[in-house]
C-alpha cells in the first residue's frame, strides 16, 4: 500500500521534479487519462500504450499481486484540496462568499504560482490542459458539427468565460495583493479543467475535493463499482493520526498491473468526453440530455422553485436519456412542474 505524507521520507521520492512522471501526449507533463482527439477517439475498452516511465510509476504504487478491495492508496486530509483548504488560506475571507468550484479554481490558480506552496510538486506534474473539449481549437471542434457535445462543449466555455469575468471584476481586481501574479483566462480553464477531470464528491461530508495523487488513477470500462473511495480515521504519519482518504482496487490484479477505477457509472459519452477527454465504446454511454427550466417569467416561478429545490432540483434540470432504458427518476415530475399553468398550478 502507498501512503502519501509529506513529513515521511517517502514523500521525498514521490514529489520531486517531473521526470518520474513523462507523459509524451501535446507535452504534458503527466496526464495519463486517455485524449479524445478530432482525428482518432480513443476507446477505453480497448489495449492502451503506456509509456515505461509510467510502467515504472505504477509498479512503485505495487510490487505484488493486488486483492479484490485491497487498500492501495492513503492521503490524509492536510495535503487535500477542498472548500476548507481555502477557508484557511490567504484568500479565504474573499472567496468566503463564492460558490465552492469558484474558490477552489482560484485557490489552485493562485498556488500553482507559489514557490513555497506544500503543492508545489504536486501542481508540476499536472498537465497544462486535459483532453477535454474545451480546449479544441475551432477547426477540431468543426467536426462535431450537428452533435450535442459541441453545443454542450460551446455553452460551457461561454458558462465559465462569464464567470471569470465577474471574478476578475469582483474578486481578483480589487485584492491585487492578494492575487499578485496576473491571472488570465487561460489559467481559469485550466482550473476548471482541473476540478473536471480529478475532483471528488463521493466522500462522507465532501461536496468537492481533489485528493493529490489519487487523482492519477485511472478509469477503465471494465470496473462496474464506484465503491473504492473511502474517508477513513488513521495513523498519517509517525506519531499523528488525521482524517485520509482511503482508495481499494475494485479488481484482483497481478503484480505490475495498472490499479483502475470507475469515474462515474452514470455519466453519458457527452459528460466523459467533456469532463475527461475520452468516451467509452459502451453504446450505453450514448445518450441525449434534455435540459429544462423553469422560466423566470412564469407567474408562479417562486413557488416552482420552491417545489423543485425542496425535491434536489434547481431552476434548471439536465436528464440523460438512454437508449432502450426508462425514462429518468424525476425527469416527468419536474416536466409538469413547468408545464403547470392557470388552474392545474393551484393543484
Amino acid at each position: 500500500m502507498a501512503s502519501v505524507f509529506p513529513a515521511c521520507s517517502g514523500s521525498a521520492s514521490l514529489f520531486q521534479g517531473t521526470n518520474f512522471f513523462p507523459f509524451a501526449a501535446k507535452g504534458s507533463p503527466l496526464h495519463l487519462k486517455t485524449p479524445l482527439s478530432a482525428k482518432c477517439v480513443a476507446s477505453l475498452g480497448t489495449e492502451i500504450s503506456v509509456p515505461p516511465a509510467v510502467d515504472t510509476f505504477w509498479l512503485w504504487l505495487k510490487e505484488e499481486d493486488i486483492s479484490r478491495n485491497e487498500v492501495v492508496l492513503q492521503v490524509p486530509k492536510r495535503l487535500w484540496i477542498n472548500p476548507d483548504a481555502v477557508a484557511a488560506s490567504e484568500i479565504g475571507k474573499v472567496c468566503s462568499g463564492l460558490k465552492p468550484w469558484l474558490a477552489v479554481a482560484l485557490f489552485l490558480i493562485r498556488e500553482r504560482s507559489n514557490d513555497d506552496s506544500l503543492w508545489k510538486h504536486y501542481f508540476s506534474i499536472l498537465p497544462k490542459e486535459t483532453g477535454s473539449t474545451i480546449y479544441w481549437s475551432e477547426e477540431e471542434l468543426s467536426e462535431l458539427q450537428g452533435t450535442q457535445l459541441l453545443s454542450t462543449t460551446l455553452s460551457v466555455k461561454e458558462y465559465v468565460k462569464s464567470e471569470f469575468r465577474r471574478l476578475e471584476e469582483e474578486i481578483i481586481l480589487p485584492n491585487r495583493k492578494l492575487f499578485p501574479s496576473p491571472i488570465t483566462i487561460d489559467d481559469f480553464f485550466w482550473a476548471f479543467g482541473i476540478l473536471r477531470s480529478r475532483a471528488i464528491s463521493r466522500l462522507c461530508n465532501e461536496n468537492l475535493v481533489v485528493i493529490p495523487f489519487a487523482d492519477l488513477i485511472n478509469h477503465s470500462a471494465s470496473v462496474t463499482t464506484e465503491d473504492h473511495a473511502y474517508e477513513i480515521k488513521g495513523a498519517a504519519g509517525l506519531f499523528s493520526w488525521d482524517y485520509l482518504f482511503s482508495l481499494r482496487s475494485p479488481l484482483s490484479l497481478k503484480a505490475e498491473d495498472q490499479v483502475f477505477i470507475q469515474y462515474d457509472l452514470n455519466k453519458s459519452n457527452v459528460k466523459l468526453a467533456l469532463d475527461y477527454g475520452f468516451i467509452e465504446p459502451n453504446s450505453d454511454r450514448n445518450a441525449y440530455t434534455l435540459t429544462l427550466q423553469i422560466s423566470e417569467s412564469d407567474p408562479f416561478f417562486g413557488d416552482k422553485l420552491d417545489i423543485a429545490e425542496s425535491n434536489g432540483f434547481g431552476e434548471t434540470a439536465y436528464f440523460d436519456i438512454f437508449y432502450n432504458l426508462p425514462l429518468p427518476p424525476g425527469l416527468l415530475p419536474y416536466l409538469r412542474l413547468v408545464a403547470l399553468g392557470g388552474t392545474d398550478a393551484f393543484l
